[in-house]
């Protein structure tokens, strides 16, 4: 069902980033960096999958996911919910049921048997659809399953996440170029300010993730190996 009332934005980005750490899908490590899918360290993690394991939290910010791209996008701006392999797929099945619209998944490569497909559901030509995902860093993943919906003839011209890094400015514009909105509904930065607000983690740790938020490439350069 749909939500009929919602928090403001900066509410959403706050409970959003609670529920997170309260479920502990964030993890702070400036003593022993995390190593990226890119090879690149970070002393960050998210990891949105958890949410699918926690019912009360998972609802709660899938009603928020929906009513945000609902006021940001429009209230019939959707046909179809599409979902990327692997973590996007129940987080689309759980808004394309609020939505009570149609849900296919796209797959990252061609199955490479059967009918070698990428799209797996019904999307038809014309549709607007929307992909949705757990989260994005800098935005590049995403194009290629734009690319693959767009094939079909539908159009996409909107992603929706749980997570936005909020810390590489080409993100936005890598998307925009493609012809792609965002919508999501916290970033790290919203991470940061609610660990800081609920001391969750030691001073010195908290100090070194905002000099990485403030400048993650320099950070990055510093910390490789």
């Amino acid at each position: 069902m749909i939500p009929s009332s919602y928090p403001d934005a900066q509410e959403i980005a706050r409970l959003t980033a609670r529920m997170l750490l309260e479920i502990k899908a964030v993890h702070f490590n400036a003593e022993e960096p995390f190593i990226l899918a890119s090879g690149l360290p970070s002393p960050t993690y998210i990891d949105c999958r958890k949410l699918i394991s926690h019912p009360r939290i998972r609802a709660t910010l899938m009603d928020f996911l929906t009513v945000t791209v609902m006021r940001n996008a429009g209230f019939e701006a959707f046909d179809n919910i599409a979902g990327g392999e692997t973590a996007g797929i129940p987080f689309a099945a759980m808004v394309a049921e609020r939505m009570a619209l149609p849900m296919t998944y796209v797959r990252k490569k061609p199955k490479g048997y059967g009918r070698n497909a990428r799209i797996e559901g019904d999307i038809s030509e014309g549709q607007r659809v929307l992909l949705v995902e757990d989260l994005t860093t800098d935005g590049g993943s995403k194009l290629s399953f734009v690319d693959a919906i767009r094939e079909t003839g539908a159009s996409c011209g909107h992603t929706a996440v749980i997570f936005y890094y909020g810390i590489f400015p080409e993100t936005e514009k890598t998307l925009g170029d493609h012809g792609v909105s965002l919508h999501s509904l916290c970033t790290w930065w919203d991470v940061l300010a609610e660990a800081k607000s609920q001391s969750l983690f030691e001073a010195n740790t908290l100090a070194e993730v905002e000099r990485f938020l403030n400048d993650p490439r320099k950070w990055q350069e510093e910390n490789k190996k």
